[in-house]
């Protein structure tokens, strides 16, 4: 729902009734992820789509149901050679939906509006909602901000939001939407939460060709880049104009200063020991959801070589991504950034890398059902890397 708050924040602020139909889940071949949503008005205005065409008759109906009787409610739709040309999802996959009437006057009017408010101005905020369990908890909704505090209730006199105001700050730090099984004493119920986050973090270290390109690149897929490096006459605004912030220091110093959390991708391009040794030495022991390394064969087997004499511990030389970037022959620096940033997606969504054609691999990965704590998306196995690294 969060990803149309710019419009449906204003139709909070007019007074409008509105229901909005949301993914909770998706199994198989489906085009929208969890969180995508399709808004009603009781006028019959529509806002964003939660198949990209697919069941949106369907779900627009549902919506004009639960705007007139108030009542929320939950659908799938799947493939099958008896419904998947009347609801038109022929992807071959299913999806699941839940409706929730936001009307003027109710309790989840005021956390939905603030949730809708804190996404258009880009403050970190989580939403939680019963997506399955007793349907008198469907129509809940509470809402958490990055400290702690809450508004709104799941209902069940207030005995979920404890639990569920932990899975959802989990959530939160992650910058993840996505479900959350919770045990209850009447059987487990499923959260949804929607999260709200600032832009993941890209650092980017050493103001060298292939960076100017990854800076682009990592604009491109929605990071705020920064640009490290020692050497004054390289590290200017005007050789990155794509990135937000550049800054002249040694890596490692600069990386000490900062906070860096589960959804940071840190990519260390210097390739010499005297900045990749303190810098990796660091980084390695920092929250991060990627740590990459550009080099040849030879100069990671120096800098593994260089990093164990330091004293860092095969677990965290684990994390390390080097030679940095997915096996698609590149030569250019954009063909290497385009290679780097390919491998920083398929670890977030937990990709494998392989092309599609020919095999059995899935196009869209369905984040499993589980706790918020489970720990994100799984590594990729190791693969041959870019030539140009």
């Amino acid at each position: 729902m969060l990803d149309i708050a710019a419009d449906l924040v204003t139709w909070c602020r007019d007074g409008r009734d509105f229901a909005v139909a949301t993914v909770v889940a998706v199994h198989g071949s489906a085009p929208r992820p969890p969180g995508a949503a399709l808004a009603v008005d009781r006028a019959g205005t529509v806002l964003g789509s939660v198949s990209g065409g697919c069941v949106e008759g369907a779900v627009y109906e549902l919506c004009r149901e639960a705007i007139a009787d108030g009542t929320p409610r939950t659908e799938r739709f799947g493939y099958s050679d008896a419904d998947a040309f009347a609801v038109g999802l022929t992807c071959g996959g299913a999806i699941e939906i839940l409706i929730t009437p936001v009307l003027a006057g109710t309790p989840a009017r005021p956390p939905f509006a603030a949730a809708l408010g804190a996404a258009a101005d880009g403050t970190p905020a989580a939403l939680a909602r019963i997506a399955a369990g007793p349907r008198e908890l469907l129509g809940g909704a509470l809402l958490l901000g990055p400290d702690g505090s809450r508004s709104g209730t799941l209902g069940d006199a207030g005995t979920l939001d404890g639990p569920a105001a932990a899975e959802a700050a989990a959530l939160l730090r992650q910058g993840r939407t996505g479900t959350v099984r919770l045990a209850t004493a009447t059987g487990p119920v499923t959260l949804l939460v929607e999260s709200v986050a600032p832009p993941p973090r890209m650092l980017v270290f050493g103001a060298v060709d292939f960076a100017t390109a990854l800076v682009r690149a990592g604009a491109f897929l929605g990071h705020r880049v920064t640009v490290c490096d020692a050497r004054p006459v390289f590290a200017t605004p005007e050789r990155f104009p794509g990135a937000h912030e550049v800054v002249v220091d040694w890596p490692h110093r600069y990386l000490e200063r900062q906070r860096t959390d589960e959804r940071t991708v840190i990519c260390v391009l210097t390739h010499d020991a005297k900045f990749d040794i303190p810098l990796l030495t660091r980084a390695l022991r920092m929250p991060a959801a990627y740590i990459g390394a550009m080099g040849s064969r030879r100069t990671h087997a120096d800098r593994l070589r260089r990093l164990r004499e330091a004293g860092v511990p095969e677990h965290q030389l684990a994390r390390l991504r080097s030679p940095v970037g997915l096996d698609l022959g590149a030569v250019t620096p954009e063909e290497t950034a385009l290679s780097i940033a390919a491998e920083i997606v398929a670890v977030r969504r937990g990709g494998s890398g392989a092309p599609l054609t020919g095999t059995t691999v899935p196009i869209h990965h369905s984040p499993a059902v589980g706790s918020a704590h489970d720990g994100g998306s799984p590594a990729l196995p190791a693969r041959p890397q870019p030539r140009a690294a």
